[in-house]
């Protein structure tokens, strides 16, 4: 059995009073009027060409100042305009929490990143020679559940229905693995489920109860919380999704993300986006050696990102995207500049086959830090 721990999972109340977004590197103040105006631009641009519903953007730049902006709409059917003080589901972001609880399970010398995962969860295929590291750095070779037509048509004929982590896998663990350990990178849920497995048999504790006294308390993120079902603090935006069995749009606010959970399942908000920017980049809660191997990234496959264990460098950029039906965000730490982009839209739809919060992260990064340019566009021919 799963204790609880004493603390509470973060909530929020229904009315909030806006954050002041304070930075200690930034000047208190807005980037020059130049700059705020080509930052506009850019992503109004983006967001009209994309048709995404709305957008909330972060960006702080030591020396420079800050930009904070939401553009858009909230909610089709109202009209109700986005605003920056709002919750969003943040999708495979909840990755960087994930690994931060298992890499403060290592620094407690509870477990290491070299254990088979077979040590702690039975009949995981070739589970004797897929690490910790593996799954981790998503180089495990299982196949990824949600590339399971079974599960999708699971999930889509019934998106408020709950999966259990053993449903999800079960999914997943039908296939035979696509490559051996360690040879490949292979973006995949999977790996992080399983990872979330292993927090709870170690430390005893729900996960989302380990994640609430391990990282979010230390980290000082009060509105940060893996929920249970489907519930979601106000205020939040409503989210559209082309994901659906008939590939009409739906109004996906209200699904259920636990078939998402370890991998994928939080919610935040700007505020604590920010903050943990810098917190996941820097290693604040971990051990320097342990940070390291953390920010020891690997290639993709993808020009100018590599992968580390649960968190991407894209152009300098350190951090990670996320992106579940209805939402898509994008948190990352620029460490040469102590600079900090949060993104988060109402939308998962993508635009000409590329996710629209990376379009919009290239454009303001082509615009504040042309040498970091995040997911940098690979050159025609």
């Amino acid at each position: 059995m799963l204790a609880p721990l004493t603390a509470t999972p973060a909530t929020a109340a229904q009315v909030r009073t806006p954050h002041r977004f304070v930075d200690d590197d930034c000047p208190p103040h807005d980037l020059d009027s130049a700059l705020t105006s080509r930052l506009d631009k850019a992503i109004e641009k983006v967001r009209r060409q994309a048709g995404i519903p709305g957008v909330v953007a972060g960006l702080w730049l030591p020396g420079k100042g800050s930009y904070v902006r939401a553009t858009g709409i909230a909610d089709k059917a109202s009209g109700a305009p986005m605003n920056t003080n709002v919750f969003v589901r943040i999708g495979s972001e909840t990755k960087t929490f994930t690994v931060t609880a298992l890499l403060e399970l290592v620094d407690d010398g509870r477990l290491g990143l070299d254990d088979p995962i077979s040590d702690y969860v039975h009949h995981v295929p070739n589970g004797s020679r897929i690490t910790l590291r593996h799954l981790a750095e998503m180089r495990s070779g299982l196949f990824p559940y949600t590339d399971d037509a079974d599960f999708q048509h699971d999930l889509l004929s019934d998106p408020k229905r709950a999966f259990t982590p053993q449903q999800v896998l079960a999914y997943g663990f039908k296939h035979k693995n696509t490559f051996a350990p360690g040879t490949q990178f292979q973006y995949s849920n999977t790996n992080l489920t399983l990872l979330g497995l292993v927090i709870e048999r170690v430390s005893g504790h729900r996960l989302a109860d380990f994640l609430e006294k391990r990282v979010l308390r230390p980290a000082h993120l009060s509105d940060t919380l893996l929920p249970n079902r489907s519930e979601f603090p106000q205020p939040h935006p409503r989210g559209y999704t082309n994901q659906t069995l008939s590939g009409e749009v739906a109004d996906s606010t209200d699904w259920n993300p636990s078939w998402a959970w370890a991998a994928g399942g939080m919610i935040s908000d700007l505020h604590d986006l920010h903050r943990w920017a810098r917190i996941v980049a820097t290693g604040t809660l971990l051990r320097p050696q342990t940070q390291a191997q953390r920010l020891k990234t690997l290639p993709t496959g993808h020009p100018g990102t590599s992968y580390g264990l649960g968190i991407f460098d894209s152009g300098g950029w350190i951090g990670h995207n996320g992106s579940i039906p209805g939402y898509e965000t994008v948190t990352v730490y620029l460490p040469s500049q102590r600079a900090t982009l949060v993104l988060m839209i109402n939308t998962d739809i993508t635009y000409q086959g590329q996710e629209t919060s990376s379009l919009l992260a290239r454009a303001i990064t082509e615009i504040v830090t042309p040498d970091n340019v995040y997911d940098r566009a690979a050159p025609t021919q």
